[in-house]
């Protein structure tokens, strides 16, 4: 790599603008209208950082997909005695960070989480493809394993043990969680940085919208 090969690079975001005299008077409704207007432009529209914070107080941050928006929640699957479940256990505050490269756009949660119903996580893990269901059955999520093949091996036998015509069980240890924001920041990137930051923050059951310096 070339010295100071990239602090040289640098982009324009472009003239979009975010306003307070055009935005939603809540951020769920402003979310979705952004959301709209990109699902089908970005490659993985619903992909998010996931941030969280370990039993020493390392934060610990990766990237999961959004699977919907309930009640003003923020709704992701994944196995609950995975890093992520372990952490959120004895810390329930969360973050998350959506970046939609295409139009410089960018979404900031933070809040805390509680767990969907089991109710609500069977439905959702019927309605996953049969491979993807067989996968979360076999995976015992961020467990250290000897090599790929055994995983592989275990995917075949599930496969031929349930075949194409037995339903295939929840485990008990995966399920949904439903982040429950207390903050929500959009982020319009802007020509010369001079972005445009607009927080909604909870206070008192309202939501208090600030203008933030970029």
């Amino acid at each position: 790599m070339k010295k100071n090969s990239l602090s040289s690079i640098r982009r324009e975001y472009g003239s979009r603008r975010l306003l307070e005299s055009n935005i939603a008077a809540d951020p769920i409704s402003q979310f979705k209208l952004w959301f709209d207007e990109i699902v089908t432009d970005e490659f993985e529209p619903t992909a998010m950082t996931v941030a969280t914070v370990d039993a020493s107080g390392i934060p610990d941050i990766r990237v999961v997909l959004l699977k919907d928006i309930i009640n003003g929640h923020f709704v992701f699957y994944t196995h609950y005695d995975s890093a992520k479940g372990k952490e959120l256990a004895l810390n329930p505050h969360i973050a998350l960070n959506f970046f939609w490269m295409k139009c410089s756009r960018q979404v900031r949660v933070r809040g805390t989480v509680q767990k969907v119903s089991p109710e609500m996580s069977n439905v959702y893990f019927a309605s996953r493809p049969r491979a993807s269901q067989i996968s979360a059955v076999v995976s015992h999520q961020s467990t250290i394993i000897d090599n790929r093949t055994l995983l592989e091996e275990q995917i075949l036998s599930l496969t031929q043990k349930y075949g194409a015509e037995k339903n295939i069980p929840r485990p008990e240890e995966w399920g949904g969680y439903a982040v429950i924001p207390a903050e929500i920041e959009f982020w319009q990137g802007r020509d010369n940085r001079l972005h445009d930051r607009i927080r909604y923050r909870k206070e008192n059951d309202q939501w208090i919208i600030e203008r933030l310096s970029p």
